[in-house]
């Protein structure tokens, strides 16, 4: 008789795909786990945007200066804008710095999802990575004009005090306002493509109704909630009272702009995770 012993293979280990059912569920772990993956696209898109460029990185730092000088030759020295008894150039700069941190995030992070279509078609990863190196990426820019700006507030004789040590505070507020718009729009670009071209023209509208070429102080009191309601507002004011040693911001513009902007980020959460199962089928 002939006997054969069949030697079975042990089971490969398998990995199973689900879609998640919590919406609140921001898959964290996940995201720390393809934390390389994070990495390599930040430093794809600041490669890109300063690949063959003729002023390079320069350019970084000209496009808040040469705004600031429009506003100022507008704002100061037409119109007599208010300042809050500081002058003017450094009061401007102060606001853009992280107003343009903000606006290069969302204009970056809005076509995010659509832009990288072949990935979220084709493979698995965190799609939260997405968004989230579209708003890290702008950091560099903002680091590099800081620099200029305490070049700036030092030529206006303004003396830093204590409060500059609060500033990451409200650098994390702008970016978690950036993250959470970005998860809407982001999302809602894959279904309706139509929002990644209106963004600008939002963004336009949005600074000017923030406190970027003029104190809260000129807003009329009985506005004031309204007005509390741009979550830009208490980060613009925030960077102002820790740079410029001016009087504490108003604390109930202040607790209102906390409160959007936490509000902002957890419905960009539950949306982007309600959206997030049709990507790939959207998209």
């Amino acid at each position: 008789m002939f006997e054969q012993t069949l030697t079975l293979k042990p089971e490969q280990p398998r990995t199973i795909i689900e879609p998640r059912t919590n919406l609140f569920d921001l898959s964290l772990k996940a995201v720390w786990e393809y934390r390389e993956l994070l990495y390599s696209l930040v430093l794809r898109d600041v490669k890109v945007r300063y690949k063959q460029t003729a002023l390079g990185v320069s350019w970084v730092v000209l496009q808040p200066l040469i705004t600031m000088l429009i506003f100022t030759a507008l704002f100061s020295y037409l119109t007599k804008m208010p300042s809050d008894g500081t002058w003017y150039p450094v009061f401007v700069y102060t606001a853009l710095l992280p107003w343009t941190y903000f606006a290069q995030a969302i204009g970056r992070s809005g076509g995010s999802l659509v832009s990288n279509s072949s990935m979220i078609s084709k493979v698995y990863f965190p799609r939260l990575i997405l968004p989230l190196a579209s708003i890290v990426g702008p950091l560099l820019d903002f680091a590099l004009s800081f620099i200029i700006l305490l070049a700036m507030v030092f030529w206006a004789e303004s003396v830093l005090t204590w409060k500059i040590v609060t500033l990451p505070l409200f650098l994390g507020l702008a970016f978690m306002t950036a993250l959470g718009v970005s998860l809407f729009i982001s999302a809602a670009n894959v279904r309706y493509r139509d929002v990644g071209h209106t963004i600008p023209f939002v963004m336009q509208i949005w600074m000017f109704a923030s406190p970027v070429v003029y104190p809260v102080s000129a807003v009329p009191e009985h506005w004031r909630f309204i007005y509390s309601l741009n979550p830009m507002v208490g980060v613009i004011e925030g960077f102002r009272w820790a740079l410029l040693g001016k009087a504490s911001p108003d604390f109930v513009v202040m607790t209102i702009s906390v409160a959007v902007v936490l509000a902002l980020l957890f419905g960009g959460v539950v949306y982007f995770k309600h959206m997030e199962r049709i990507f790939a089928d959207v998209i």
